[in-house]
This record gives structure tokens, C-alpha cells and sequence, in this order.
């Protein structure tokens, strides 16, 4: 053992303690055991009834896994801790009841009180709201027959297979064990070792890199229940489904360069952005859509829909659209309702079942072990964010710490008997009406084994990327390169781009022309990748809405703008629902050339062209020139071409666009002849740009 300068023995590397009581055996030193020193036989898979079959309670290796990972943030979450949310309700507008028995899948017309809380998944409470980053969208709606909590993301499939190799993941993102950074970032060694060396990553990766992962708006993003889940009907026939939310304002991103830019502008931009929309009444709404499978159909795709890295293809199962949800309250109190806010899995109606999908399986105990930690109490449901509101809740479980509620009687127990007569006396079981698992047959051996069917961890990634479009193609590309060219590591940006070789060949080339690196020899799949048809329904290019609705609209004044066209400027924007600001050298504004005194609603240097959609520059000759002499101004105009927006300009604006390099096209609009030939480029990003 080495010694330190004071002569005492140094502990090995990543040990705490300073002498050893056991010498190991030759091939002991790095054999992975748990807590207790039991040898590890296989870390990546949890135990199974098949191959296929359900995760068994017994496998306390999984358990004193997952149970130290969800214990070791107190209070704030683990995961995603920054999140922002809002109650609202959601209406069913299409029956499910020939699947299944759950009353808010099949009362139409019925409104349901939900709460929904959308995070970023890697960063800390305090962190930015645009890193690039997976985004939680979860759901609690609270029926008649108890919580449902659908606990999403933004995203449809996830980086790994098997719930025991969360915490792995999960160590791999965080800031790095021994620096404590970066914050809410996956560009890092450590991250990239993982994914390089868990090839069932390289289908959320594509997502990742892509423009998903940089959202508008929290108003503006898809939902996933991820996992497949099934639904049972008055006579136990199951069916499985996939759960997915899509915004009425349409699927929108930002650019890169302009959610950093927006980052240091505003990091609770999103927070905001939801809380003033409602606040507006401008309430974001989505429309709730199934895929439904039969077991013959899940048997005949060439994938396993008990893969959370897979997703089912809507073209080949199209969605059906069955309610809306819409968010119209904010919380009156962050703390006690945002961040007490519990979300479990387990939370299911009947009529609403899970799959034996190994990820799902694991989040079924990791959810309700994770609230007993953050939460401090076994009572975490009688806090009022959590209690169910459609239906009252009874059972026999009293005490623990922080019990608000004061139960009576003598009995805790059931059955008891101890009233008069004799007769049981409290809440009983419902046969009928109660939560049924579907009767599923189970054979096969207890195992620590990964089915065949989850072999091919290629395809759909290969699939995602070669459905974008040649502007998204370009993002999922420049961000690979980003994100790899902080990894200090070589042998690990040469592992991933050997996996990224078995994605798409001219991908990894460009990444590599990017890192200025030569391209390794691709890795041996464990299952040969196949051509599936391309996705349209995969890409965002091209999807905006054909609206200005739920966006923001920046005008640019200065002393002297013509007050006329500003005001019919401002209308036409209002007009379609969009939001619209008067952003001023001062906060305290200007007086138009009528003489009229017009306050700002934000100060030039801060309130920058990356927090708006489109922009219009409303000044005067003399204006125009004082502005010239403003950074702030010149990155507005600059930043805004840059990043393919709509700008609107008076002809004494033409100094400041020369000076800034922009140059005409269909996305820079004269308002000399109104506000009409503005509002069209506004609605959608100029890409023409960078074609």
C-alpha cells in the first residue's frame, strides 16, 4: 500500500477507509458485491419470472439498489427536481369501454381535476429551465375510482431496458463524483462512457441530440407514458396501450445557440412562460391519444413493446384521439403543492394495468420508496396536493410520522367485528369493483436475463434519425459534436462513434469530420439492424401550427416611431392570440410622433430578441441612430436573423439591418403596407435560411 508524506499508509483510490480487515484473493479486488459484500453475479439485469415475465419482489439486489439511489437527495428530487406545474382538468371526448373498466376512460363528456408538473430531469431545484435535457411530463388526475398518475416524459422510448441500471444512469448524468459539475448537462466523460458502453442507449441519444430536448414552451411539447401499459374490461380481456399528450399550440423548439443565450436572459423562462400564459388565460391544452394493440399484433412487430428503447410507429398504429386536457389555475402556493407534489406509477385505477416491462416493474417500487425519503412520511398522501379529490379513501393503516388525520375506533385491523351486533365493522374489499391485476399465465425459471427480443438496440435509432428532416439531420449532428467534443476522454468518443457507425454510416462520418477524429470500426451489434419505413410523425420541422397563437412578439420602439403603425401592429398580433411586448432602450419608454407617451414593457438590454418569436423594429431616423451606437440593439437584430426569425421594419430601420448584416428574404417584411405580410413569416421559422 502506498504511504502519504506522513508516513501512514494512503487508502486505496474511492476507499474511506484507512486499513483494510480483509485481504482479497486473487480475482476478489474488483468483483462487485452489495452493501453487505454479497458478490454480484449480474448488475444488469433484475431478477425475472422468464425472460419476459414480471420483476419478483425477492431480488433484494435490485432493491438495496434502487432504495439507496432514492435515498440519497433529501429533500429535493432526485431527478427531476426543477419543475413547474398547474391544475387544470381533462375531458373525455371518446369512449374506451369495450378495453377497459376505468371510469375516466369511458364517462364522456365527464371532467376530471388533474394537476400536471413538467422538469428538466438532470439539473438541480435551482438550475436553468432550457439546458438540453429530457422533460418530465406528468400527469395526476384524480378520478373517481382513486389517483392515476401518468408519469411521462417528453420523449417516447428512454435509455435503458432494465430498472437496476437506473441509478447507473443516473450517476453517469449528474455532475461527476469528484468535481460536482457540470450542472444539468450530459456533455461530460462520464455520461458518455455509459451511453458508449450501453448500446440500448443509442435510440434515446438520437432523441437527446435532437431539437425535442431544447422546447419553446412547456406549452409546446409532446408527452409519453413511455411504458406499455394494458387495459382490462368488465370481462378481464386485456389490450395493450401507449399514452401520448399532444399540444393544441403544436410541437416547438428553440435553436441551440438561442436556449444557452436564453439560459443567461432568463433561466426561469419556461416557469414563466406557463405561469403567465394562464395567468393571461391563454391556457395550454393537449389532446390525450392512445395506440391500442392487441397480444397478436404486440407478437407480429419486429420489436418488443415491453422495450421502453422502442417505440411504436403511428404510421403503422395511427393515434387515437380520446380527450383534452387544459391547464387554467396556477398553483397558490409553490412549495406546498409543485414541489410536494408525489408521483408514483402505482397510482392506477381499475380498469388500468401495467405491462411485465422490466423498466416499469422497477419504477413500480423505486416511486413509493422515493417519497418516503423526499416526503419524511408513510403519510405523504394526506398532504393536500396528493389526497384523492374525486373519491374519498379508507383502510385500516394509522400512526406513523406526520399522521394529520385523526382516526377513530378501537379497531386497526381487518375484518373485525366489534360493533354491537357483531357485524364487521369499516371499510371492506370490493370484489367487483375493485383493482384486478390481468390474469396472466407465467412459466419459466427464475433468471437475471435480457430476452432476445430486446437485442436489437439499432434499429429505431437508425429509424429516428433517417426520418428528420435534413435541418433536424444537421441539429442531431451539431449537438453530437458539442456534446463529444467535451468529453476529454478519447477512447470514449471513439467507442460512440463506433456504436453511431451501426446507426446511420454518414452520420458518424460527419461527426467525426467534426471532432476532426478518425472513424473507428463500427461495434458488433448483438442483433443485426434492419430498414424499417421512415416516420414522418417523428419530426418537428415543418409541424407548426399555421398560428400565431401561444407565441410572443417583440417591437422594438424608439422616440419618434410612428404610433400608428405600432398600434395596428400590436392589434393584428393580439388578434391571433399571441403575446406582444414594447421593449424600449429605457423602461421608461418613449413618446411616438403623436405625442403619445408609450410605457416599455421591457428594457432593451434586458429583454433580448432570444425570448421572442418574432421581432419589429418601430423607429424613428434619429432613433435609428442612437441605437446603432447600442450592443444590446445590435445583438437583438442580429441574434433574431441568426436564429430564423420573422423581422418587421419601418424603412428608417434600414441603417440598423444593414449594420447587422441582414440580408432580404421572405422573413424580413417592410410593414409599409400593414401589419397582414408580417404575421405569415412570424408564424413559423425562416429555415429557408440555412437551407
Amino acid at each position: 500500500m502506498p504511504t502519504s508524506t506522513s508516513g501512514r499508509p494512503t487508502p486505496p483510490r474511492g476507499s474511506r477507509h484507512p486499513a483494510e480487515t480483509h485481504q482479497p484473493a486473487e480475482g476478489e479486488e474488483d468483483r462487485l458485491t452489495t452493501n453487505h459484500g454479497t458478490p454480484v453475479s449480474d448488475n444488469q439485469n433484475s431478477l425475472r419470472g422468464g425472460g419476459r415475465g414480471p420483476s419478483l419482489l425477492e431480488d433484494f439486489i435490485l432493491r438495496e439498489k434502487i432504495q439507496h439511489f432514492d435515498h440519497e437527495r433529501i429533500p429535493e428530487r432526485i431527478v427531476h427536481a426543477r419543475g413547474s406545474a398547474a391544475h387544470g382538468f381533462f375531458e373525455l371526448t371518446e369512449s374506451l369501454s369495450r378495453y377497459t373498466t376505468a371510469r375516466v376512460l369511458t364517462e364522456v363528456g365527464a371532467r376530471t381535476e388533474v394537476f400536471a408538473r413538467f422538469s428538466t430531469v438532470a439539473g438541480s431545484k435551482g438550475s436553468r429551465d432550457t439546458p438540453r435535457d429530457v422533460r418530465g411530463f406528468a400527469v395526476k388526475l384524480y378520478t373517481r375510482e382513486g389517483n392515476w398518475d401518468l408519469v411521462g416524459n417528453n420523449i417516447p422510448v428512454f435509455f435503458i431496458q432494465d430498472a437496476i441500471k437506473f441509478p447507473d444512469l443516473v450517476h453517469a448524468l449528474k455532475p461527476e463524483a469528484d468535481r460536482g459539475y457540470p450542472q444539468a448537462a450530459s456533455a461530460h466523460d462520464t455520461f458518455w462512457d455509459f451511453i458508449g458502453l450501453m448500446p440500448e442507449s443509442m435510440h434515446m441519444i438520437m432523441w437527446a441530440m435532437s431539437d425535442r430536448t431544447l422546447p419553446r414552451s412547456l406549452r409546446m411539447m409532446e408527452g409519453f407514458g413511455v411504458h406499455t401499459f394494458r387495459l382490462l374490461n368488465a370481462d378481464g380481456a386485456s389490450t395493450f396501450v401507449k399514452f401520448h399528450w399532444r399540444p393544441k399550440l403544436g410541437l416547438q423548439s428553440t435553436l441551440w445557440d438561442e436556449a444557452v443565450k436564453i439560459g443567461g436572459a432568463d433561466p426561469d423562462y419556461h416557469r414563466r412562460d406557463l405561469f403567465e400564459s394562464i395567468e393571461a388565460g391563454a391556457f395550454p391544452e393537449w389532446e390525450l391519444g392512445v395506440q391500442l394493440l392487441s397480444q397478436a399484433q404486440a407478437d407480429a412487430l419486429p420489436f418488443d413493446i415491453l422495450d421502453a428503447t422502442k417505440l411504436i410507429p403511428e404510421e403503422r398504429f395511427p393515434l387515437r384521439i380520446i380527450g383534452r386536457m387544459v391547464l387554467d389555475r396556477n398553483p397558490e402556493n409553490f412549495f406546498a403543492e409543485t414541489e410536494q407534489a408525489a408521483f408514483m406509477p402505482t397510482n392506477l385505477p381499475p380498469g388500468i394495468d401495467v405491462s411485465d416491462d422490466p423498466l416499469l416493474q422497477g419504477r413500480l417500487f423505486s416511486y413509493q420508496d422515493t417519497q418516503l425519503s423526499r416526503l419524511g412520511s408513510v403519510n405523504h398522501h394526506q398532504l393536500p396536493i396528493n389526497q384523492p379529490k374525486g373519491c374519498p379513501f379508507h383502510n385500516m393503516q394509522r400512526d406513523g410520522h406526520m399522521q394529520t388525520m385523526t382516526p377513530s375506533g378501537r379497531a386497526n385491523y381487518e375484518p373485525n367485528s366489534l360493533d354491537q351486533a357483531g357485524e364487521p365493522r369499516g371499510p371492506r374489499e370490493d370484489p367487483k369493483g375493485g383493482f384486478r391485476s390481468f390474469a396472466q399465465p407465467l412459466e419459466g425459471e427464475k433468471v437475471r436475463l435480457r430476452a432476445e427480443t430486446f437485442a436489437d438496440h439499432y434499429t429505431q435509432a437508425r429509424l429516428f434519425f433517417r426520418s428528420q428532416t435534413p435541418i433536424e439531420q444537421a441539429h442531431m449532428t451539431s449537438a453530437m459534436v458539442f456534446e463529444l467534443s467535451k468529453v476529454t476522454l478519447e477512447h470514449v468518443r471513439l467507442r460512440v462513434m463506433a456504436n453511431l457507425q451501426n446507426v446511420d454510416e454518414e452520420l458518424s462520418r460527419r461527426v467525426a469530420g467534426g471532432l476532426a477524429m478518425a472513424l473507428p470500426e463500427p461495434s458488433e451489434p448483438a442483433s443485426a439492424p434492419f430498414e424499417m419505413p421512415e416516420s414522418p410523425a417523428l419530426r418537428t420541422v415543418g409541424k407548426y401550427p399555421d398560428s400565431l397563437e401561444g407565441r410572443a412578439v417583440a417591437i422594438l420602439v424608439t422616440d419618434g416611431a410612428d404610433g400608428a403603425v405600432l398600434h395596428a401592429l400590436r392589434e393584428a398580433i393580439r388578434a391571433e392570440w399571441a403575446m406582444v411586448k414594447v421593449i424600449a432602450l429605457r423602461i421608461g419608454g418613449v413618446t411616438l410622433n403623436d405625442g403619445t407617451q408609450l410605457p416599455a414593457d421591457g428594457q432593451l438590454a434586458g429583454s433580448p430578441s432570444v425570448l421572442f418569436d418574432a421581432v419589429s423594429l418601430l423607429v424613428s431616423e434619429s432613433g435609428c441612430a442612437e441605437l446603432l451606437r447600442e450592443p444590446a440593439a445590435i445583438d437583438f437584430v442580429s441574434d433574431a436573423f441568426v436564429h430564423l426569425k420573422a423581422i418587421g421594419f419601418t424603412a428608417t430601420a434600414q441603417p440598423l439591418l444593414d449594420r447587422c448584416g441582414v440580408q432580404p428574404d421572405p422573413g424580413v417584411v417592410d410593414l409599409k403596407d400593414g401589419a397582414a405580410g408580417f404575421l405569415n413569416p412570424a408564424r413559423t421559422r425562416q429555415w429557408g435560411r440555412v437551407v
